[in-house]
This record gives structure tokens, sequence and C-alpha cells, in this order.
């Protein structure tokens, strides 16, 4: 019964969740950080409001919170956006600058200026000297 268990707990994948898990904990605490210190300044620098949460209008006694409900919004609006471009875009661009041509992927293209052959790695054509991006 143990024997199985330590195989399960050393398997490659949930070791990697494991890891992933962590860093991910991690990482939010990154991102709220630069909500909170540094793009939620800049907002209410902007708007001059930095919280919703006073917002509330009542009906038969039962107040409802909209003011918190636009908070929430725009901190998961921040929080995206911060991601996207602080790691989504950054890692995208370096992905495919290291990325490596796969075996099915074509060793040539065809320039868009003139038609003719070129390398898939090329940045100007040889043919009629057009550059021609990636």
């Amino acid at each position: 019964m143990l024997k199985g268990f330590k195989e399960f707990i050393l398997r490659g994948n949930v070791v990697d969740l494991a890891v992933g898990v962590v860093v991910g904990a991690s990482f939010n605490s990154v991102v709220q950080a630069l909500v909170k210190d540094l793009m939620t300044p800049l907002i209410a620098a902007v708007i001059q409001q930095p919280d919703f949460s006073a917002m509330v209008f009542t009906v038969n006694g039962s107040k409802f919170l909209y003011g918190e409900f636009i908070n929430a919004i725009v901190s998961f609006l921040i929080v995206a956006v911060s991601v996207y471009f602080f790691v989504v875009l950054p890692l995208n661009k370096l992905t495919t600058k290291f990325r490596r041509p796969g075996p099915n992927e074509p060793k040539t293209r065809k320039c868009p200026e003139c038609l003719s052959e070129i390398p898939a790695e090329a940045k100007r054509c040889a043919f009629c000297t057009a550059p021609v991006g990636r």
C-alpha cells in the first residue's frame, strides 16, 4: 500500500503540479502587489477616486454594495491587463524568438511582394529586396 503511494507521489506530473501550485501562489502575491502598489494609485491619480466601496443604494432596508462590485471588476481588469502585458506578451515574444522550426514546418515561403520562394527565416527578399515580416 505505501509502495503504491510512494510511486504516485514521486511520479513526475504530481511533483510538477505541486511546484506549479507553489510558484503560482508566489506569483499571485507579486501580481497583487503590482496591482495594489502601482496600478491602483495610478488609476486613483487619473480619476481621483481610488475606492468605490462607499457607493451603495438601499431598497426596503437592504443595502446593495454596488461599489464593492465595481472594485472587484476594476481589480480583475487591472490584474488581467498586468498579467497580459507583463507576463504573457514578453513570454510569447521570447518563445517565438528562440523557437526552432519543427520538422513539418516549411523551409521556404513566398515573398509577399514578388511571390518568389525565399528562406522561411529571411527578413528581406533576395530577388526584389522587399522587407518581409515573420
